[in-house]
């Protein structure tokens, strides 16, 4: 009888249920939850006020995907939408073709935060085709612009170019550019700009360093210095021969007495999203914050912000932050902390500053928020943070548009968070106060959401942005989501069976995962692959030369309204083939046994087989049999990390850190060699996970992750220890004597793996492709059934928990997966037996498959005895297949009705 003397079951189950993978037809940039899946078809619009309206009349769509570092998006008036590539491509969306351009390569500087950051075009863009881009100029000059083009028939007349504006910058420490370019409805443009200032080396501060020699290093000198553009949204009003004019209520005078006239806002550290009220005029933005060891009474003075600007002014940084928290007035020279600054008159003294000095008066942050929970606005979450501004939503702006939002969003301000993934409906009262705030689509996980904005049909657009920092994502894309009040559109849903490999390809297509929540539309399904155009719910398609290929499938119903879906195909490159060979048994290994193995490489587009690019390696896993099992060919490499690998992806550190290569953090395997040698490492970087912590490394600060429990975070840190690790392979073949599991019970298990990865071919990237051998102890718990209709019992005892399966009847059955029979002589049952008792019938593959041997359990000596007896099925090895199967065990007695026996385990015994 299985007794739990601690919570490894419990924590395996959580582990599996953890461990669930994303069917290929959902798209990788969004995730819905089964919860908007399994929703009311009702044609009745429930809008509730604690839920919003009805999910499922919200539809999504990927218009395309792929783009390297997206910053930010400008739809035109035929809904084509030009996207600015921080490297410096500018994109092209064709909304009819759904074909992806690049129309320009901007030659800009992109080190640290710097590049091709912002685009919008003009409110006249009808008439005029003008576009605005602003962009970090390559070159000795460290200036960035603001310039106009004009943008006729998809193409970027570069001829055309007026520059508007020039701001000079600094290029020696990072960071902070911020970029971004909006519009007013009044016509005015607006132009975020970052601090630009050296946040690193600010030894638990804010940076007002005025030592000597440190100018860039003293954000006094620029976000707070009237005279400078950088740490300020600009407000300006272009002008038809490419200048611009300072347009009333500026925050200074225009002769510049007081400062650069075109200062809107001031005391800005990152204001990378911005958006203008149409019918206010107030100003939103986010602010991402710095990471200090300045306490507060939540936490540490390490906010992010949601900013209102009602009118121009001065909103705190360096000096506040938050709901005006003053920094303590700290001397980097002394090491003194000194009282921080008044904010009704905060005093820039700063010998740096070349403005004025007496500043206006701080203005709060509407909404703030730390790395820890928030107890004011606890919808916010936790972790890092990245905070973002959207549009302010109002009905009767959008009359006639066929997507407008329901009346329930109607003067409610959207945010969203770049990290945190989430979106969320700001309410606020006539005069702008905060009211309450609430989640928009929680099922709907757009990965990074980088800009926002909402078409003048009502459809909101989504930039994802992906994964990683300063990288070309799969994941990154533009997203299309539209509401509807009356037939709704269906939702597309496209599954291939493969998406890669040699040409030619011969592809199926299903539209199959198609759906519409109104019941009984009637849908007719469309595929465009180039200039090729197919019908049917179902496609077969040869891709006959290299490439990279968009397919597009519109779903349509009877009255015409569409979804669309998008996939990509490459072909040019074959997946390599990795095989692993063993004349023994594929499950479970024995005392005092062998596995001998081969392991087959084969790759078609490799002349020849690299031995510097595979990687063999076996491990035993004391407690690894149900991680194991669900590591089973997954993509993590190193199967003793593989639940580790998952709690570490499901956490926010793939935003900053990558495996290899430098991101916005260091690589992983970076912080595996700075530890390396240093005594108890694990639990030293563990305790940093918990905590979060800046300065190691450079200017960004890692967030805490106080949710995480000790021997998890040291789990992770050893998981990032690894990646540092010189991993010998083992040899192609051999025979390993299997030792290791002996006096170390029955939860382990030994994982053979294989992988190779090719060297990539006719314009594809290498490909990787493993296989995996796991043995695990023969001694099985009959409750860990793959399918069945028993029950389970757990009890209670005083040593801990104990378990079997009840409840059996006639014709009920259990199955378990992966089950080799080859070299098994029997099977030993304990079991319990009920009234007449019955049989056990083993069967290969299915209910009624192969009889590989069968057992009569006696009936039970007394009514409903206590007492637990060992049987044995013999199986017959002439009929059995080799190989991995599924094992049915049928239990029979069509004599009585009530109760046959239990189950407590069974044993594959090869003797």
């Amino acid at each position: 009888m299985q007794v739990y003397k601690n919570r490894s079951f419990f924590l395996a189950l959580a582990i599996a249920v953890s461990l669930g993978v994303v069917a290929a037809s959902e798209s990788p940039l969004i995730r819905f939850t089964s919860q908007a899946r399994q929703a009311s078809q009702a044609e009745n619009i429930r809008v509730d006020r604690n839920n919003g309206p009805d999910s499922t009349r919200f539809s999504h769509s990927t218009l395309i995907s792929g783009f390297d570092e997206p910053m930010q998006m400008a739809i035109l008036p035929n809904y084509d939408v030009v996207v600015v590539e921080r490297k410096g491509a500018v994109r092209y969306f064709n909304n009819s073709t759904r074909e992806l351009s690049t129309i320009a390569q901007f030659n800009v500087f992109s080190g640290i935060e710097d590049g091709l950051l912002g685009v919008a075009a003009d409110p006249a863009y009808e008439k005029n085709h003008w576009i605005y881009f602003y962009y970090a100029v390559a070159g000795e000059k460290n200036i960035s612009e603001l310039a106009r083009y004009e943008l006729t028939g998809g193409k970027l007349q570069l001829a055309s170019k007026k520059v508007l504006l020039i701001v000079p910058t600094q290029r020696s420490y990072c960071c902070h550019s911020a970029g971004h370019v909006t519009f007013g409805s009044e016509g005015l443009l607006y132009l975020s700009i970052g601090d630009n200032t050296n946040a690193e080396e600010i030894e638990g501060h804010n940076p007002i360093d005025e030592r000597p020699g440190r100018e860039l290093s003293d954000g006094q000198a620029s976000t707070a210095n009237s005279n400078d553009l950088r740490g300020k949204i600009l407000r300006i009003r272009p002008e038809p021969d490419g200048t611009y004019s300072i347009p009333d209520g500026n925050l200074f005078p225009k002769d510049g007495s007081a400062g650069r006239p075109e200062i809107f806002a001031m005391g800005l550290r990152n204001p990378f999203r911005v958006s203008v009220d149409p019918k206010t005029q107030y100003v939103y933005w986010g602010d991402v914050g710095p990471d200090t060891q300045v306490k507060t009474e939540d936490g540490k003075l390490s906010y992010d912000e949601i900013n209102q600007a009602r009118k121009p002014g001065f909103f705190g940084y360096p000096y506040f932050l938050g709901n005006n928290v003053a920094f303590p007035d700290y001397d980097f020279a002394t090491k003194q902390e000194g009282p921080g600054k008044d904010p009704l008159r905060p005093y820039n003294d700063s010998p740096n500053n070349t403005g004025i000095k007496m500043l206006p008066p701080a203005q709060p942050a509407f909404i703030w928020y730390g790395k820890g929970p928030s107890k004011k606005w606890p919808v916010l979450g936790s972790g890092g943070a990245s905070a973002m501004a959207g549009p302010v939503y109002y009905s009767d702006l959008y009359p006639a548009a066929p997507y407008k939002l329901p009346e329930y969003y109607n003067g409610k301000l959207f945010i969203y968070d770049w990290i945190r993934k989430w979106i969320i409906a700001v309410e606020m009262d006539a005069d702008g106060n905060y009211v309450s705030m609430e989640r928009f689509l929680p099922q709907l996980r757009v990965v990074a959401p980088i800009d926002m904005q909402i078409a003048s049909d009502g459809a909101i657009y989504l930039l994802a942005y992906g994964t990683n920092w300063f990288a070309r994502n799969t994941d990154s894309g533009i997203i299309r989501v539209e509401y509807s009040e009356g037939n709704r559109k269906p939702l597309a849903s496209i599954k291939v069976d493969k998406t890669i490999g040699a040409a030619p390809l011969n592809v199926l297509l299903s539209a199959a995962g198609s759906r519409d929540y109104d019941q009984g539309d009637i849908l007719s399904y469309k595929w465009k692959i180039g200039n090729t155009s197919l019908s049917g719910k179902e496609i077969r398609h040869s891709f006959t030369k290299p490439g990279t290929y968009n397919v597009l499938l519109t779903v349509t119903d009877q009255t015409g309204a569409k979804g669309n879906a998008a996939v990509q195909v490459k072909v040019g490159n074959t997946p390599p083939a990795v095989n692993i060979e063993t004349t023994g048994n594929k499950s479970f290994y024995w005392d005092n046994a062998a596995l001998n193995y081969k392991i087959h490489i084969s790759d078609r587009e490799d002349v020849k087989v690299s031995n510097a690019n595979i990687k063999a390696s076996f491990t035993y896993l004391p407690f690894g049999k149900d991680l194991a099992n669900a590591f089973a060919g997954g993509q993590e490499s190193d199967p003793s990390f593989a639940g580790t690998a998952k709690l570490y992806a499901s956490l926010d550190c793939k935003s900053c850190h990558s495996p290899e290569v430098k991101s916005i953090g260091p690589s992983l395997k970076d912080i595996s060699a700075r530890y390396k040698g240093q005594g108890n490492a694990a639990g030293v970087l563990g305790r940093k996970i918990i905590a979060g912590g800046s300065g190691n490394w450079g200017t960004y600060p890692m967030p805490p992750h106080a949710n995480l429990t000790e021997k998890e975070a040291q789990d992770i840190a050893e998981y990032i220890l690894s990646s540092g690790k010189q991993k010998t392979s083992l040899a192609l073949s051999g025979e390993i004597p299997l030792k290791e599991h002996i006096g170390k019970g029955t939860e382990g298990a030994y994982i053979l793996q294989a992988t190779y990865t090719d060297n990539g071919a006719n314009g594809i990237e290498p490909l990787t492709t493993r296989d995996h051998l796991v043995l695990r102890n023969p001694w099985i718990q009959m409750e860990d059934y793959h399918q069945g209709n028993v029950g389970v019992v757990i009890a209670t005892r005083n040593t801990g928990f104990v378990s079997y399966i009840a409840n059996i009847t006639n014709g009920k059955f259990t199955s378990y997966k992966d089950i080799d029979l080859k070299g098994v002589k029997s099977i030993r049952f304990r079991v319990r037996a009920q009234s007449a008792g019955g049989s056990i019938e083993a069967r290969q593959g299915s209910k009624t498959g192969i009889l590989a041997g069968q057992l009569q359990i006696p009936a039970a000596q007394v009514s409903h005895s206590n007492e637990w007896i060992e049987v044995s099925l013999p199986l017959n090895g002439g009929i059995i297949k080799p190989g991995l199967h599924e094992l049915f065990l049928i239990y029979k007695n069509d004599q009585v009705k009530g109760q046959l026996f239990h189950i407590d385990w069974m044993k594959f015994e090869n003797e």
